[in-house]
């Protein structure tokens, strides 16, 4: 039964409800409207992608450009006419916020993504002919048995030898799905023949980490190139290597030109140098996104003794956020020279048409509370710090590093930082100055295709060389080096005996590297480089010291 009290409490709801539902609806429209004209259209695809997509209505750029297209004088090309736009508004903002053009989209996302579809060859124009650098390790092309040194001279039905073809229509004609199929012709030395190769196309990685080895019975070396999606993949497995098969107790993480990337790996790797939990790596903050801290975890796999880091001008974003930390917590030892100076965070937004948005919304700071990004606000001198550098003599004497902000920031133990452009290292080590010789860098064009006809010419005797044999033994036969001065001649270098005799040596050696690559591949190639590298051999010595950072003022 219902009773008269429920009647007409009913009767009173029944009259309010849709004046309630009205106002509901009228302030949720109120409020939607508010919305879209205060922030972009995003959506977040199955895949985690941020996607920004267009607003309802026309904008002011929209109508200057329809009135463009349809009164202009002459013809314009609409999308052109947009980029410039986007590229002139990111213009006021700083020098990492980006518009990347859908045409660029797939090799920026390969890069950081880490991988590829295609035939996994590393290959360069040899005189008009496809040379073969190097298959890459476990890929279709060195599974099929193709080599370095190969010459390709046909892709399907087209001659591509003796044909000036762009690397991009090569790229086009190699790249294609997993599981579909090319064929290539191939001339090998000494062989008449075309050999034929149907290569099946799969998955190629591309590596962000080159290599991992021992530099002697306790130290071992790991190069990191830059910060991609697959890093500390990459790393852990050169990491594990290093200690359960060759049991490393020091290491040496080379960060030099390593442009950065994804913070994160950058993060999990620190995680593997520390045994505490809880210990902050970087945080980052910015006026639209809170504040977020990485921590450690206290879940590192190995027990690693000493630690340096090696980075220079070129090392940048995340190999910064490494280094910061190391520094700050007093971990291990930074080696080199002053790192490039961005503590920016970007994120990437894919606008409806296939380009990209990558905008910075925060910055980073180390532990120690630094923010390690340089000024920019002169955009001409921020494009021109790296050769400032050079002018001013900092990547030669440790005394003219410029300190741009003065603020004093103290690590772990109380040692005396500095931030605002960069990490200054805490063992200087000075570029050679043979790398800003005129002469030496007219030559050195040449020397990556003189190393394969030099290859050639020598093949039987350096195929018989093991790793290290090669690397602590081979020297480049007496007239090797004036065979590479013709060859630059021949391409148009000036003949200067005296000026090429001031490069000789330092000629001799990056050939010898060349030569490393194509015998034994990246670990080759890094060996017999580091093998005279005293960068490397400074981190080399100073992790074998009890206490490394007290013993600095001994290098």
């Amino acid at each position: 039964m219902i009773n008269q009290t429920e009647n007409s409490s009913n009767n009173k709801l029944n009259i309010w409800l849709p004046l309630i539902f009205s106002v509901v609806l009228a302030g949720g429209m109120f409020i939607g409207m508010k919305l879209q004209k205060s922030s972009p259209v995003v959506q977040v695809q199955e895949d985690g992608r941020k996607v920004v997509g267009a607003r309802g209505e026309a904008g002011r750029v929209e109508e200057v450009i329809r009135y463009i297209e349809s009164q202009y004088v002459e013809d314009v090309d609409r999308e052109q006419l947009i980029e410039n736009a986007i590229e002139e508004l990111l213009s006021d903002l700083d020098p990492h916020s980006s518009y990347i053009p859908a045409k660029e989209l797939i090799d920026v996302n390969e890069q950081m993504e880490g991988n590829f579809e295609g035939v996994g060859i590393e290959f360069l124009f040899l005189e008009d002919t496809i040379m073969v650098v190097t298959p890459m390790s476990g890929g279709p092309s060195e599974q099929v048995g193709i080599l370095p040194g190969d010459k390709i001279i046909q892709i399907e039905d087209t001659i591509v030898a003796g044909v000036k073809m762009d690397r991009e229509e090569i790229i086009d004609k190699l790249r294609g799905e997993k599981g579909t199929t090319v064929k290539v012709g191939i001339k090998r030395l000494d062989e008449a023949a075309i050999k034929d190769f149907t290569i099946t196309r799969d998955r190629i990685p591309i590596n962000s980490v080159d290599v991992g080895y021992m530099l002697d019975q306790e130290t071992g070396y790991i190069k990191v190139s830059r910060f991609s999606a697959t890093t500390y993949k990459e790393f852990m497995k050169y990491l594990e290597d290093l200690v359960e098969k060759q049991n490393m107790k020091h290491l040496v993480i080379d960060l030099r030109q390593n442009p950065g990337g994804y913070l994160q790996q950058a993060t999990n790797i620190l995680n593997q140098l520390f045994d505490q939990k809880d210990k902050l790596l970087v945080y980052t903050e910015g006026s639209s996104v809170r504040r977020n801290e990485y921590e450690t975890t206290g879940k590192n796999f190995y027990q690693i003794g000493n630690v340096a880091l090696l980075i220079d001008e070129g090392s940048a974003s995340a190999s910064e956020i490494l280094a910061g930390a190391v520094q700050d917590w007093d971990r291990g030892v930074v080696i080199g020279r002053r790192s490039y100076g961005k503590g920016l965070v970007q994120e990437q937004y894919d606008l409806k048409d296939g380009s990209a948005l990558r905008l910075t919304v925060a910055r980073y700071y180390t532990p120690s509370k630094r923010l390690i990004q340089k000024s920019y606000s002169d955009i001409d001198n921020y494009g021109n710090d790296v050769y400032d550098r050079f002018e001013s003599g900092e990547l030669y004497t440790k005394d003219s590093i410029h300190v741009l902000d003065t603020t004093k920031f103290y690590t772990a133990q109380g040692r005396v930082v500095y931030g605002g452009g960069g990490i200054t290292p805490d063992l200087f080590i000075p570029l050679d100055s043979i790398v800003m010789n005129d002469y030496y860098l007219k030559v050195r064009q040449h020397l990556l295709k003189f190393s394969y006809r030099y290859f050639e010419k020598h093949k039987v005797e350096l195929e018989a060389y093991n790793l290290d044999d090669f690397s602590k033994s081979y020297e480049i036969v007496p007239n090797g080096m004036d065979e590479l001065l013709s060859y630059a001649v021949e391409n148009g270098v000036e003949r200067d005996e005296a000026k090429f005799d001031t490069c000789r040596v330092a000629l001799a050696q990056l050939l010898k590297t060349r030569l490393a690559k194509q015998l034994f591949g990246d670990k080759g190639y890094y060996k017999v480089k580091n093998d005279k590298d005293p960068v490397v051999d400074a981190a080399r010595r100073v992790v074998q010291e009890k206490n490394p950072l007290s013993q600095l003022n001994k290098y």
